[in-house]
């Protein structure tokens, strides 16, 4: 499946010649694999792909053993691999070998190693992972200034539209968001795409599915075996904070079903503190599995600068895992409840769906989730909620923040926006009102598609 990571990997590979390795994170099984071995395949002579969480433990010692001696495990790689690598005849050329470590957190020396290997400069380096920052796998090693580390994120709904082999709609919507003009005939036809990405989601297995059967209980199969693994793998590798990752894991779809949607700690345990659950985030974080979005007390420049990492609304990395993690009282979503979904029919609150694809797209567009609250028991005018805060791409002394409300029903007002436009003119650039209707401005804000919203 096409990838937009694969350009940045080119990119990497032609601009910085070899001295930075590559990092990618990413959650489990949203391709990391199997685009780096793709790029691998079309873009160099020759490569070598050791896989961490099978390779031979006597590989794992190779980098142990003959760091000072990079001849000898150049050498040793080869031969174990059946594979000739090229060195570099020059230093400012291109790489002709590379050399992958997959799941490089099972091997925290081989990731220390990269410090060396980058130096010697003879081949290019790429290194896949997850859990990368958890304690386990940095402990006892330095981790190398020689990495330039980028996210891998689920497919999003460009490329999700390109394994549906419809490569024309989506500069379509682009010059309309562009031009801000309706879509006018084409926004139904949009609005069924988006519908089904929020449905299949986009991780690269269950898309594969969907666009081979068509059969959303096929898909739903595909979807619950890699929650099955997100489980095992908090059973795993969540060393002392199991029982609180899988009750914050568990806990998701209950806390986005509400209506304000912020996580509730007593949901899980009375008297419950964010100290006490603050590394079992970070671990579902670091794992990719969920966004965290904070609460920044003022939309104004520099969010960050506001945050309140104690008050945060807790999303799934991928929409459809949600779907399927909400919805299994009998073990699989049927393909009635689908259908409900695909057409706007399903009698339950959908906000939490909607919310969480507009977190899952504004991620993988680069930004940092925030949202705005403000519980005032005093002040009427004070009390309100903003979905969510994106910042503009250039800082400017004012105008600088925009407001998103996000409706997943024909039927909704607009207090908290209202209130936020009054309070804080000053501070806000566009306003935003993500819903299913098509794109009008009105009163000074800007209604958006939903599908549009990558485009923020």
């Amino acid at each position: 499946m096409k990838r937009k990571i694969y350009q940045i990997m080119l990119d990497w590979k032609q601009n910085r010649k070899g001295d930075v390795a590559l990092l990618i994170e990413g959650a489990r099984r949203i391709g990391k694999s199997y685009i780096v071995e793709e790029f691998a395949r079309k873009e160099y002579k020759s490569y070598i792909l050791l896989d961490f969480s099978k390779v031979n433990p006597s590989v794992m010692e190779f980098f142990n053993i003959y760091l000072d001696d990079l001849d000898t495990l150049f050498t040793n790689l080869e031969v174990y691999f059946k594979r000739k690598l090229i060195p570099r005849k020059n230093a400012d050329e291109e790489a002709q070998s590379l050399i992958i470590f997959d799941e490089v957190q099972f091997c925290p020396r081989a990731r220390a190693a990269i410090k060396h290997l980058v130096a010697d400069h003879r081949f290019d380096y790429i290194e896949t992972g997850s859990l990368i920052s958890i304690k386990k796998n940095v402990k006892d090693i330095m981790i190398p200034s020689e990495e330039h580390a980028i996210e891998m994120n689920p497919m999003d709904f460009e490329e999700f539209l390109w394994a549906m082999n419809d490569e024309m709609i989506m500069p379509f919507i682009k010059r309309h968001f562009i031009k801000k003009i309706p879509m006018s005939t084409f926004h139904r036809k949009a609005m069924d795409y988006f519908r089904n990405y929020l449905i299949v989601g986009g991780m690269p297995q269950a898309v594969a599915k969907f666009v081979e059967t068509k059969n959303f209980e096929k898909v739903d199969e595909v979807k619950r075996d890699i929650l099955a693994l997100y489980r095992n793998d908090i059973k795993k590798y969540a060393e002392g904070q199991e029982t609180k990752v899988a009750a914050i894991f568990d806990e998701i779809p209950g806390q986005l079903q509400k209506h304000e949607k912020k996580f509730k700690l007593k949901a899980l345990q009375d008297n419950a503190r964010m100290r006490d659950y603050k590394d079992a985030f970070f671990w579902l974080s670091d794992a990719k599995i969920i966004n965290c979005c904070y609460n920044s007390t003022e939309p104004s420049i520099g969010l960050k600068l506001n945050e309140e990492r104690t008050t945060l609304k807790c999303y799934m990395g991928d929409t459809g895992l949600l779907i399927s993690l909400a919805f299994d009282e009998r073990g699989i979503v049927s393909e009635e409840l689908y259908k409900k979904l695909l057409f706007d029919k399903l009698e339950v609150n959908e906000g939490m769906l909607v919310e969480n694809i507009v977190a899952q797209m504004l991620h993988a567009s680069g930004h940092k989730l925030y949202f705005y609250s403000n519980s005032s028991k005093t002040s009427n005018e004070e009390r309100m909620e903003i979905d969510f805060l994106i910042a503009k791409a250039k800082t400017t002394s004012r105008h600088n923040i925009s407001p998103i409300e996000v409706k997943s029903g024909k039927r909704y007002t607009l207090k908290s926006l209202k209130k936020c436009i009054a309070k804080y003119s000053n501070q806000l650039s566009t306003p935003y009102v993500l819903h299913d209707g098509d794109l009008k401005e009105e009163n000074g804000i800007t209604y958006l598609p939903l599908y549009m919203t990558p485009l923020l």
